[in-house]
């Protein structure tokens, strides 16, 4: 099975962005980690990782409030973070999802 790469910075352009609470940034990582643990643990069939990644997208959409509570939103930075993340993931692992796909329940 194989592991996902541990230099790859989830989040990147969130996490170096102040606008986006450091600890609202790590409450959008769980449920992408989530995928992670699924994947590495070779999942291969595209219609669970499919289901995965709608879960974790619902659960980030969930945050959206708690974002706009804090004085920032999921916008343009955040989704494109969130969407470069979920494209590294799914070429690092070789799932053949398109990443519009995969995000494709978001309401950000």
């Amino acid at each position: 099975m194989k592991q996902f790469d541990e230099t790859y910075i989830l989040l990147e352009e969130m996490i170096n962005d102040d606008y986006y609470p450091r600890f609202l940034v790590e409450k959008v990582k769980e449920p992408i980690m989530r995928v992670v643990q699924v994947l590495e643990r070779g999942e291969t069939d595209q219609a669970i990782i499919q289901e995965k990644l709608d879960e974790m997208t619902c659960a980030i959409n969930e945050l959206e409030e708690e974002f706009e509570e804090n004085d920032s939103e999921l916008e343009t930075v955040a989704r494109d973070s969130i969407g470069a993340t979920v494209a590294y993931i799914l070429d690092w692992f070789q799932i053949d999802i398109d990443v519009e796909t995969a995000i494709r329940e978001r309401d950000w």
